[in-house]
């Protein structure tokens, strides 16, 4: 993607007035560095891999509030990231996975704010304080993000595009889902899947 100034510009400002709502909401917003055609920005010198937190001690700016956050987006656009562990965890899979996942609670009635990236990552906000069972931890690819951890939410750019809600948080009222939930959705969605492959195989050898 092409991130001339003015698109820069134009994200810039949408990132600031999402940022903002979000630590009026009480989301523990921070500032991630952003992409150039040279690598990511922000930080001192440019980093080969982002989004991360623009401030080394980021962790210690957890809770800032709204006027302070306006200011962290005034002059770049930095990427919007929140800290996990505190308001909300998040459940971080492949788009294979996250689209059965979403099938299920669907199916459930269950409303899940489902956030995704241009690299094909699907990120399930859920409450806070709840471990992977082991038959999703055991996964490659299926990370919890927990406490001392962060994740990056729309519009937040990146090199080939840019973040986007499959379901947005307003949806559900603002309200959380049980991790336990979620993870319910994901290991039937696992399960369905091992089941498709060996239907397939089966098909296959006939």
């Amino acid at each position: 993607m092409d991130w001339s100034d003015s698109w820069r510009g134009a994200f810039r400002i949408e990132l600031r007035a999402e940022a903002i709502g979000l630590a009026w909401r009480g989301w523990p917003v921070l500032p991630g560095t952003y992409p150039t055609a040279a690598g990511w920005a922000g930080r001192d010198g440019i980093q080969t891999d982002g989004p991360v937190p623009v401030h080394q001690d980021w962790a210690e700016r957890v809770g800032t509030q709204p006027d302070q956050v306006a200011t962290w987006w005034s002059g770049r656009p930095y990427s919007l990231l929140v800290a996990t562990g505190i308001v909300l965890d998040a459940i971080e899979v492949d788009a294979e996975l996250g689209r059965r996942a979403a099938i299920e609670l669907r199916a459930a009635g269950v409303v899940v704010p489902i956030a995704a990236t241009p690299s094909g990552r699907w990120l399930f906000l859920t409450d806070t304080g709840t471990q992977l069972r082991a038959e999703l931890a055991e996964q490659d690819g299926i990370v919890l993000h927990g406490k001392d951890s962060y994740i990056p939410l729309p519009p937040s750019p990146f090199q080939h595009g840019v973040g986007h809600w499959r379901v947005k948080p307003q949806i559900c009222g603002w309200n959380l889902p049980s991790s336990e939930i979620v993870q319910d959705a994901l290991s039937l969605a696992l399960r369905s899947d091992v089941l498709d492959n060996a239907a397939r195989l089966v098909t296959a050898e006939r």
